[in-house]
């Protein structure tokens, strides 16, 4: 049986960047608010979901380098340059 050739257009790309910051917020969190017994266990924690997010983040930056267009606002926050994330920030704390 063949399977369909994997789809790399822009709305792949807008996928991938959500579910990058996904991760992102769920490191934030793990930061912020979960308790751990030990220091080890936090980063053992963190080691994971970093682990789970490199994949997803080589693939977003392999298809952007190749051209596949993408919105500036659709970039995960990580992605995204120091002074942006703040100007983020003080607009969602107005709102």
């Amino acid at each position: 049986m063949i399977r369909p050739a994997a789809r790399r257009d822009k709305y792949f790309l807008r996928d991938l960047h959500q579910e990058i910051d996904l991760y992102d917020r769920k490191l934030a969190f793990l930061d912020k608010y979960v308790d751990f017994p030990s220091q080890h266990d936090r980063e053992e924690a963190a080691t994971r979901l970093l682990a789970k997010r490199a994949p997803l983040e080589k693939t977003a930056r392999e298809l952007a380098a190749l051209g596949v267009e993408f919105r500036e606002e659709d970039l995960p926050r990580s992605f995204r340059p120091q002074n942006d994330r703040e100007s983020t920030r003080k607009t969602q704390a107005v709102s």
